[in-house]
């Protein structure tokens, strides 16, 4: 399979995934408020959720690095995202709906390194941004699908939560047959990469080793700068929740604005994908003044929330791709999957933050919430500029 060919076949295995995923994280909010949740602790939830999705990276990454069972690994995580998301709406109490989130979230977190480094290869390719701004494209036109599809079921269906969770089994069972065929079509994508310094399969598990790939202070310092330019991020259960505290809209709209953040989200992701192949990383300069901004979406302005919540997608589309194409400069193939998790970890820890702040300074007062935007974009908007001119330093010399 062609490099393109092979990025656009997992684009669509994303897209599925996300239709289930993101699908449920548009209802979660209002869910978990029918079940008695508070601001706060739908805030706390979220960003835990985020932490387990993101921060747990971290040691799957090394695992993916020692076993280099790459497909094991993406297979494993998207399955348990498909039998947890199914079961959210069946429990109809608080607690264990809590248990299965987080147990979503655990299969982003087991997937995700090893789904990324595949991925970086076939990229070596057709190159860094366009490959991950148009598996983004495609990743999230399945965001975009899943909550249209679940604010249909909500408007013909009211509050039906259990069917509109259910009905999200149907696209999990069609990605886990794609990604199976995906694999037996490409059972080993690191042929991509020619120059790949770790070319050869492990022998097996029981022979590797832990990768130690020495990951450079540059890394270190970008993946800081990352962390807190994600504590400024509202997550979108807030922002939801939010929507329907203030009587902005109906229980069925909320995933129509998902919707629309997410069709953002993929757009701009394609969009900066190609402007940072052109560009370079001073693209991502945008993104802290985009977040800050998005902070209207806590407003009382129907109007503002709507665009504030656009904005937000256009933060998040370039957190989850062009982020990590910088990474793929940075680090060396045999090393990435470690740094990639590395890189989900800090921004689990600023996602953990950004939650459970962000909803106690909501339950103060909602401008709480949006001066704690801006003041923390503000921080990382310096500490971006700064890291940045120190990579464009970095290249100017080799």
């Amino acid at each position: 399979m062609r490099p393109w060919h092979f990025v656009v076949a997992f684009g669509v295995v994303s897209l599925l995934a996300d239709m289930v995923y993101e699908g449920a994280r548009s209802i979660i909010g209002p869910y978990l408020a029918t079940l008695g949740a508070s601001a706060t602790v739908v805030g706390v939830v979220a960003g835990a959720g985020e932490f387990i999705g993101y921060g747990l990276r971290v040691f799957t990454g090394y695992a993916v690095g020692r076993t280099r069972r790459y497909w094991t690994w993406t297979i494993l995580g998207y399955a348990l995202t498909v039998l947890s998301v199914p079961l959210i709406g069946v429990t109809g109490v608080l607690t264990p709906a809590l248990i299965l989130y987080g147990t979503e979230r655990l299969g982003k977190a087991v997937r995700s390194p090893a789904k990324d480094t595949l991925l970086s290869y076939a990229a070596a390719k057709t190159g860094r941004g366009s490959a991950f701004g148009v598996h983004q494209a495609l990743d999230q036109t399945g965001a975009l699908l899943g909550p249209l599809l679940l604010a249909a079921i909500l408007s013909w269906h009211d509050g039906d939560y259990r069917l509109a969770f259910g009905i999200l089994a149907i696209p999990g069972v069609v990605l886990l047959a794609m990604l199976l065929w995906l694999r037996s079509r490409v059972p080993d994508p690191r042929d991509y990469e020619a120059d790949a310094e770790d070319p050869a399969p492990a022998p097996a598990p029981a022979a590797t080793s832990i990768v130690r790939p020495g990951l450079p202070r540059t890394f270190w310092q970008y993946v800081a700068t990352v962390a807190v330019l994600s504590a400024g991020v509202a997550s979108f259960p807030l922002l939801a929740f939010h929507a329907l505290h203030q009587h902005l809209v109906a229980d069925a709209t909320i995933p129509l604005l998902f919707a629309v953040a997410m069709a953002v989200d993929g757009l701009s992701g394609f969009l900066v994908g190609r402007l940072y192949d052109t560009y370079g990383p001073r693209v991502l300069l945008a993104v802290p003044v985009a977040a800050a901004i998005s902070a209207i979406a806590f407003t009382t302005n129907l109007v503002l929330l709507w665009v504030g919540i656009a904005i937000w997608g256009v933060v998040n589309g370039v957190l989850d791709s062009t982020v990590k194409a910088v990474v793929s400069e940075l680090v060396p193939s045999a090393g990435r999957a470690p740094a990639f998790g590395w890189l989900a970890l800090v921004r689990g820890l600023g996602l953990l933050v950004a939650g459970a702040a962000l909803g106690v300074a909501y339950e103060q007062s909602p401008a709480w919430a949006i001066g704690l935007i801006v003041g923390i974009n503000a921080i990382a908007l310096v500490g971006l500029v700064t890291i940045l001119g120190s990579i464009r330093r970095q290249d100017s010399h080799r």
